[in-house]
């Protein structure tokens, strides 16, 4: 495989011998280089193209010796860009001239006839030199939209309802803190906006958010990506590698979906919280670490400590103070606004001239019981946008599953059309009903581990 040849360089010289013999030997080392004998179209050429670094004569015919051309045009490629790197070259040169070119701006100073390997030793210098300007401005234009993010609180939070007004007092209260938080509520309902608004407002939001899901993670994986691995400590650990305790140490580690994890790995994770430090696979060494706890789960948590599925004493650690989330059906002021929120977001993505929801659209969203919460809202709003031609959405816009009450649904459940999922929900909410919430002997009930019966809460939003 051929390794791609980087850099572009840009050589400004009356001397077409000179530059014919440059170009020659500069274009095995770098994918571009480009050759002028009248700096007076460097303008052009630099709007044209992003050079990496500018070679620069600095005596023309017009000044054969003083340099004093090769400064002005200096001062010219800094004014078209900041970040330029230029290398001044002149057969004239002596230390004050140099001194004089690195004081005005330029990066390095050579003599001409040079050197062919330090020529390109100078050149391959001012690249990564380039490149490293390049990086720096991103951080900075990173940083920039970071602060102006800062300026909103609650960037991304829709809500307007009494039950997220108390949300986020909760947040202003708990956000200077250290205090673990745990943040319940139903799928889609933005628990990881919350926990991102936490660490927004919080003493450690110059440093790292590191979210893990950990319903995602196989237990074989766990400890690797939690805390870490040595080289070598099994088959594909090719190299040392900080776990995400390591990772967000100074700042805030968000695990999402703990009500996942299984009774072994509570134990893991305990100890880890406990003792403030980890201890990489593969390694004897305890690494320290300071971090900001929030965790989020979808599962009645609190019953799983009465079934012994969850660690109390992991729950007493993870839940200083306990956020819960209601779940959209219960906010109904917040529809519009969130529904008019996505439609601006999704009318700029796709180029649609798209207002609002209109008002029959909002009364039936308000009916509508969003099992999916503000995710399904999300993703609806969007179908809808793409698919529509109005420049306000009406209900034939927005697809929404059919549904019914559970008394009048189980009044429709006849041999002749039987829907096993319906009949499963139905069975459900009965079994949770009879024994109060208590999910193992709900589970008990219906010939379920408890495991099944939590995937089935999910999946049917109960």
């Amino acid at each position: 495989m051929i390794e791609q040849k980087a850099g572009k360089i840009l050589i400004i010289d009356d001397n077409e011998d000179l530059l014919k013999a440059a170009k020659i030997f500069l274009k095995r080392h770098f994918g571009q280089v480009d050759t002028e004998t009248n700096p007076g179209l460097l303008p052009i050429l630099m709007v044209n193209e992003q050079y990496d670094v500018v070679l620069l004569d600095m005596n023309f015919t017009k000044d054969v010796s003083s340099g004093q051309e090769g400064f002005y045009w200096l001062d010219r490629i800094l004014e078209l860009d900041s970040s330029a790197v230029v290398v001044l070259i002149t057969a004239y040169g002596d230390v004050n001239t140099a001194v004089k070119a690195i004081k005005e701006g330029a990066t390095d100073f050579v003599l001409k006839p040079w050197e062919n390997e330090k020529l390109l030793a100078t050149l391959n210098a001012a690249v990564q030199l380039r490149q490293s300007k390049l990086e720096i401005s991103q951080l900075k234009d990173q940083q920039q939209q970071f602060f102006k993010d800062m300026d909103n609180k609650y960037k991304d939070i829709i809500g307007l309802s009494p039950s997220m007004i108390k949300v986020f007092e909760t947040i202003d209260r708990v956000a200077a803190t250290d205090a673990n938080v745990l943040i319940l509520g139903e799928n889609g309902t933005g628990k990881e906006l919350v926990a991102r608004a936490i660490h927004r407002n919080s003493k450690r939001h110059r440093e790292a958010f590191v979210g893990v899901d950990l319903g995602a993670i196989t237990d074989t994986l766990f400890e690797s990506e939690l805390f870490g691995h040595k080289r070598g400590a099994f088959t594909d650990a090719k190299e040392d590698r900080a776990g995400r305790f390591e990772q967000a140490h100074k700042g805030t580690l968000f695990l999402d979906e703990i009500g996942n994890l299984p009774l072994p790995l509570q134990s893991k994770l305990l100890a880890a919280l406990q003792n403030r430090e980890v201890t990489r696979v593969g390694s004897n060494k305890a690494i320290p670490v300071n971090i900001r706890l929030i965790s989020a789960t979808n599962m009645a948590i609190h019953n799983m400590v009465y079934d012994n599925s969850f660690r109390q004493d992991l729950l007493y650690r993870i839940n200083t103070i306990e956020i819960t989330l209601p779940p959209l059906r219960e906010r109904l002021e917040d529809i519009m606004p969130l529904a008019n929120h996505f439609i601006g977001i999704y009318s700029k993505k796709y180029n649609k001239d798209i207002r609002k929801a209109g008002e029959a659209l909002i009364k039936r969203m308000q009916k509508y019981s969003w099992p999916g919460n503000i995710r399904e809202l999300q993703h609806s709003i969007e179908r809808a946008v793409i698919m529509t031609d109005r420049s306000v959405l009406q209900p034939e816009d927005l697809f929404m599953q059919k549904q019914m009450e559970p008394e009048k649904l189980e009044e429709t459940i006849n041999l002749d059309h039987l829907n096993i999922e319906d009949v499963e929900k139905i069975l459900i909410r009965k079994a949770l009903q009879k024994h109060n919430g208590h999910i193992t002997r709900a589970a008990e009930e219906l010939g379920l581990t408890r495991s099944s019966l939590y995937r089935r809460l999910e999946r049917y939003g109960l």
